[in-house]
């Protein structure tokens, strides 16, 4: 099993931001949602976008996190970093929010095994195309977890990344096994260049842009 996980002290997480805002990708975008960012990444991918999650943060117990959480009232939650499983505790915390009620969501980057993750929360794994330069990394027994409301995301930087994205998902039958999602790196390659591959292949994805990089400042913080 691939792990990197970082322990911390019982029931505390290193927290990079809680906010409340639009949610900009997935199937859920533009919902309501409440984001509990989490510190340390195992990743450093050509084009990230959160570098300040690295290792900006501060403790908060389980219990802390949920009291700000509830105070936005709002029952989507998206757990995020960084990479989430890097903290051992990432899994009481979505546990904790599941008992609680609430929608809950983990974005991961597909490095991590996501097999002990709560059943009743979906994951959206990122796996990382070659423009990344973490392709590499990605830790493909993950699909043998997928279920059925679970969602793939490949964040595509130029052609040659969408021609192995589209092989990926032929070898691994990802049609069939959940939501798969495609979107282009901000300010990388044109949206509707990727919009076209996807309709001229007829290919079954998703297509999404980050809809708060519009809304807000594309290096907006805490929206």
């Amino acid at each position: 099993m691939q792990t990197n996980n970082i322990q911390t002290k019982p029931d505390i997480l290193i927290v990079n931001e809680i906010f409340y805002s639009i949610q900009g990708e997935s199937t859920h975008a533009g919902r309501p949602c409440v984001f509990v960012r989490l510190t340390y990444c195992n990743l450093r991918c050509t084009y990230c976008d959160t570098a300040y999650a690295f290792e900006e943060g501060l403790e908060m117990t389980i219990d802390e996190i949920i009291e700000k959480v509830d105070s936005y009232k709002c029952n989507l939650v998206e757990i995020t970093g960084g990479e989430p499983l890097v903290q051992v505790n990432a899994h009481k915390l979505t546990k904790a929010l599941c008992d609680k009620g609430y929608e809950v969501v983990l974005e991961t980057g597909g490095s991590l095994s996501i097999s002990d993750i709560d059943p009743r929360v979906k994951r959206i794994v990122d796996f990382k195309c070659p423009s990344s330069g973490m392709e590499k990394k990605n830790f493909w027994e993950n699909v043998n977890y997928l279920k059925n409301d679970d969602e793939v995301k490949f964040v595509i930087g130029d052609r040659n990344d969408y021609e192995w994205a589209k092989e990926k998902i032929g070898e691994y039958g990802l049609v069939d096994k959940c939501t798969l999602l495609m979107s282009p790196v901000f300010g990388a390659i044109d949206p509707k260049v990727l919009a076209g591959w996807i309709l001229e292949d007829k290919l079954d994805v998703r297509f999404q842009i980050q809809i708060q990089k519009y809304i807000w400042q594309p290096d907006a913080r805490g929206v």
